[in-house]
């Protein structure tokens, strides 16, 4: 699994890109099937806008998308909630195809037994 730091007006120093690797790394580890994940890392320059800092991240699967963005006061700060919120999101996708895979099985399960029944 890859972790790729972009940036957009700001200058990706190896601290700010250890941390991210470090934060979004640790909710990585809990799912397997994760190909590759983009965080881009942006600053917006107006001085009348709020959550200047914003931090997003595109992550790819076997089976699917995650996308998460999160904005905050300072870069350090956005990088936490977006941790947090990608791994509610990545928890539940994980649920949710455990679940999948789980119908399946019953439904092969079940279809010799129902077979044997009526003969």
């Amino acid at each position: 699994m890859h972790i790729h730091v972009n940036g957009k007006n700001i200058e990706i120093t190896d601290a700010i890109k250890a941390y991210v690797k470090e934060k979004i790394g640790k909710v990585a580890a809990r799912y397997d099937q994760i190909q590759g994940i983009d965080v881009v890392l942006t600053v917006i320059k107006n001085p009348a806008a709020e959550g200047k800092h914003i931090a997003e991240l595109t992550c790819k699967t076997n089976s699917g998308t995650i996308h998460s963005e999160e904005a905050a006061e300072s870069m350090y700060a956005s990088i936490d909630l977006l941790a947090d919120k990608f791994a509610r999101q990545i928890t539940k996708f994980k649920d949710k195809n455990i679940a999948s895979s789980k119908e399946s099985i019953r439904n092969v399960v079940e279809t010799p037994e129902t077979e044997e029944a009526e003969a």
